[in-house]
């Protein structure tokens, strides 16, 4: 089996749910569940966030005539059915149901057509960010599912690769470091450190760091954020395996 995981950004205007959570910096959402057919596609969403940001998150749900993952630049004339099975002062809990056209498009669909039946999807959307993880036979053409999706999404997101890895490795041995950094990550994360974003008192801010890079503000945020946690993640896993070896 092979994970592969990637990120759209989407440029405002494109998507109701990430517009929604530009404006809701600390609100995230996440995947329970997400499964696709040929057909149809269903999904339960879970968000966080204050109550303002859970309002903003529910409407764009609720009111967006094609969101739930269709990647058409228009109304594609999909039949959708969203509803709230759970709320409360800092949750929401989304079912959404789509039932496709061949006008639509979406990563899962596109999933299926390249990497086969039998995949399972998980995204955390945060910002203009959707983060996707796929875990799928490894059988399948990658390079077709990354020019589908690319020509899916046009100009309204940009993809970036963040990791493809075995989900195991073969004759037992240790699988692929899940903290490694991805190239744009580990960019990042290295001029942060050039320029001083993590001294006491910082010698730069993160505005003036993506003016350097020529990246946007959120896409920086983000791949340090995403740096930051994979390096505290290996870190912490590091200091239990020798906690675990050392002699009694």
């Amino acid at each position: 089996m092979r994970e592969l995981v990637f990120a759209l950004e989407y440029d405002p205007g494109c998507n109701r749910v990430a517009d929604a959570l530009v404006d809701h910096p600390d609100a995230r959402i996440r995947s329970l569940s997400l499964h696709a057919t040929a057909e149809r596609l269903w999904r339960v969403d879970h968000v966080t966030g204050g109550p303002a940001a859970l309002d903003d998150i529910e409407d764009a749900f609720l009111t967006a005539d094609y969101y739930a993952d269709c990647l058409a630049a228009g109304d594609c004339g999909a039949t959708q059915d969203t509803r709230v099975l759970d709320r409360t002062d800092d949750t929401l809990v989304l079912y959404s149901d789509w039932e496709r056209t061949p006008d639509c498009a979406s990563v899962p669909h596109i999933a299926r057509d390249h990497l086969g039946d039998g995949v399972l999807f998980e995204t955390r959307h945060e910002g203009r960010h959707y983060t996707w993880r796929i875990i799928h036979s490894g059988e399948g053409d990658v390079a077709a599912f990354f020019e589908d999706l690319e020509s899916a999404v046009g100009d309204c997101a940009r993809t970036e690769m963040l990791r493809t890895t075995d989900t195991s490795a073969p004759n037992g041995e240790a699988a692929a470091d899940p903290g490694r950094l991805s190239p744009e990550q580990e960019a990042a994360l290295r001029a942060a450190v050039e320029h001083g974003y993590y001294e006491s008192p910082r010698e730069v801010d993160v505005g003036d760091l993506a003016d350097h890079l020529d990246v946007p503000r959120s896409t920086l945020t983000y791949r340090l954020r995403r740096a930051e946690e994979r390096l505290a993640k290996r870190y912490v896993a590091g200091e239990q395996l020798a906690g675990a070896s050392t002699p009694l």
